[in-house]
């Protein structure tokens, strides 16, 4: 009996690089390679999210007083309440009284000291209330950053996308009897890329 032959088929992908002001793609018959452009919006957010992801959780699940922004806070409504507190006291009561004979230096020791308890709780109601706005603030800051995050990973997977596509376009398949040419559409993969790009510009520029 005589052996059948065989064709073999082999597709040969074409070396494409794939750019935007964002990402850049690189194809050959090896596969696929993607990355963040350096120097650019998303690749700071990418680089600033990898870093400090850890830090900003703890701060939200621990708020505290010790940043910088709590401390500033803090140390005004600090300064201003207890000034304008001790001048209400001796403007409008303590000193109006004495002028009249008509207060002991115990009953302004007193007042004093009722001036001195009420301060500080308003000034513990004060920290619970900056402690809880620090912890929404952390939390609207991680929001927006994780959602850049996430766009900057469209944009580079769809780069790699267009990549790959264009590389298979621009595709070889050889066999024994004939080579042919197979070209592929990259319409789709182009438009949807674009659209990403524009809400990159979108997050960045009306910050």
């Amino acid at each position: 009996m005589g052996k059948k032959s065989q064709s073999t088929t082999t597709r040969t992908y074409g070396n494409t690089t794939t750019k935007n002001p964002y990402a850049s793609a690189t194809t050959n018959n090896s596969g696929t390679t993607s990355t963040l452009n350096p120097n650019t919006a998303l690749s700071s957010v990418y680089n600033f999210v990898n870093k400090n992801m850890d830090s900003l959780l703890d701060e939200y699940l621990n708020p505290n007083l010790n940043s910088t922004t709590n401390q500033a806070k803090l140390s005004s409504y600090t300064n201003t309440l207890s000034s304008e507190a001790q001048k209400n006291l001796e403007n409008n009561i303590i000193n109006p009284l004495s002028n009249r004979n008509m207060i002991r230096s115990s009953q302004a020791t007193d007042l004093y000291k009722n001036l001195a308890d009420t301060t500080t709780s308003s000034l513990d109601s004060y920290i619970k209330e900056l402690l809880s706005e620090s912890q929404d603030n952390t939390a609207s800051i991680i929001n927006n950053l994780l959602s850049a995050y996430m766009l900057g990973y469209d944009v580079i997977s769809d780069t790699q996308g267009q990549s790959l596509q264009t590389s298979a376009g621009n595709a070889t398949t050889s066999s024994n009897a004939s080579t042919a040419a197979n070209l592929g559409s990259t319409a789709d993969s182009s438009s949807k890329l674009v659209n990403l790009l524009g809400q990159v510009a979108k997050l960045f520029l009306t910050k």
